[in-house]
């Protein structure tokens, strides 16, 4: 809209140049009363246009058409005050068409070159009649001639700078893709520099593990009495840097810790339901529909993706929790139903993102993006749904074949 204002005023600058030149040359010819207060009409439009912009007016394809359609109009009036198509100007109107191609939306376009199509037609047929002196006359009379030269060099210049602004804005788009892309760069990198962490952080658990194991044997040595306080106080160092790199073996998704075991996924099951409502008595309900046979190694990982799970529908508001286990020839499947107030409207669109939770403290919103980090390191899927009788239902999908001993040796 901004362009076309500036193209408007070239517009109103050239047209008060020809009819005070036509009125100079050829006298009353013109009806320059009338033809000059369109040309303040049009001013009045651009000093509107511009107040509206400068105040943070945002343009529509609709508002962009009505525009044109006033320029249009006005090129009409003109043209019907001096002479119609027998006007040298009258082609000018293709500048219209040309403006609405490249700027407005398909059916828009299409309605301007209908216009233009029947003012043209119109302009021929009525249209008050151009009085020229009889030296000018003549159908290929100079002036004509003239007229039509300087309309092409109008309309080449103006589609020039059109273009050429056009070009620049492009420029300009193509420079913020390319901040785009810069940026998507820098985000790659930090999540090289994170598996890099998790790399470092697998390398370190063998030396942490050594370093705990020989702290506790110096605990028991005669000689080393008198540093007991101190080697108290390596091994807390230790093991919170073991704890550390769970926890940064956790967040990367890598789904073995040190603490695997070897049993049955009846008992897997059974044990996390106890532990969990070992902190929360009397909210849990456990329903193990698996088949009781299946011998698998468990570890740390897949239990604490479950116990989030669990925290997170009590943190949710609700007052009961299913533990569902189902298992068919190829998948296990873990169900967390609750009586809460389930999901918030786009919450189940952008499941699994970072830092998405209805809860308001900080940090919220990690626990159902570790467990879709987690579970896919295992080939499975994390997917969430309105319960049937209200609150929701998250369930876990992972291969059987991810957890079997066979598979994990």
């Amino acid at each position: 809209m901004l362009l076309l204002t500036h193209l408007r005023w070239l517009a109103i600058a050239g047209q008060l140049a020809a009819i005070l030149g036509a009125w100079l040359w050829i006298g009353n010819a013109l009806p320059v009363v009338p033809m000059l207060a369109i040309l303040v009409a049009l001013a009045g439009l651009n000093l509107s246009t511009l107040s509206l912009l400068h105040r943070g007016w945002k343009v529509s394809n609709h508002q962009l058409f009505v525009a044109i359609l006033m320029d249009w109009a006005a090129l009409t009036s003109q043209l019907y005050l001096s002479g119609g198509t027998t006007n040298p100007f009258a082609p000018i109107g293709l500048l219209q068409v040309v403006l609405g191609a490249m700027l407005l939306e398909m059916w828009a376009s299409w309605a301007l070159v209908a216009l233009h199509i029947l003012t043209f037609g119109a302009l021929a047929a009525f249209h008050r009649p151009l009085h020229l002196p009889a030296a000018y006359t003549s159908l290929f009379s100079p002036v004509h001639m003239l007229a039509s030269w300087l309309n092409f060099v109008l309309v080449c210049v103006l589609l020039m700078l059109f273009v050429t602004r056009i070009s620049r804005n492009l420029r300009i788009r193509d420079a913020h893709l390319a901040e785009l892309r810069q940026q998507a760069a820098e985000e790659d990198h930090v999540v090289r520099m994170g598996l890099l962490a998790s790399g470092a952080a697998h390398e370190l658990g063998t030396p942490l593990a050594s370093m705990s194991v020989i702290l506790g044997d110096w605990r028991h040595q005669p000689d080393l009495q008198p540093l007991t306080e101190e080697i108290g106080e390596m091994q807390a160092a230790v093991a919170r840097c073991k704890d550390i790199v769970t926890g940064i073996l956790y967040a990367s998704g890598e789904a073995r810790s040190e603490r695997v075991e070897r049993t049955s996924l009846s008992a897997f099951v059974a044990q996390v339901a106890r532990d969990w409502e070992g902190q929360r008595p009397g909210m849990l309900t456990l329903q193990d529909r698996s088949d009781h046979a299946i011998t698998i190694v468990a570890d740390r990982t897949l239990v604490q993706v479950l116990f989030n799970l669990l925290d997170n529908a009590v943190e949710a508001g609700a007052s009961r929790v299913a533990l569902i286990a189902e298992t068919d020839e190829h998948m296990l499947r873990l169900l967390v139903e609750d009586d809460g107030p389930g999901f918030a409207p786009g919450m189940i669109e952008g499941l699994g993102r970072p830092y998405r939770s209805t809860k308001e403290r900080r940090g919220a919103g990690l626990g159902l993006f570790l467990a879709v980090n987690v579970l896919r390191k295992l080939g499975g899927t994390v997917t969430a749904a309105p319960g049937v009788q209200g609150g929701a239902v998250v369930t876990l999908a992972i291969p059987l074949k991810a957890l079997t001993l066979e598979d994990n040796r």
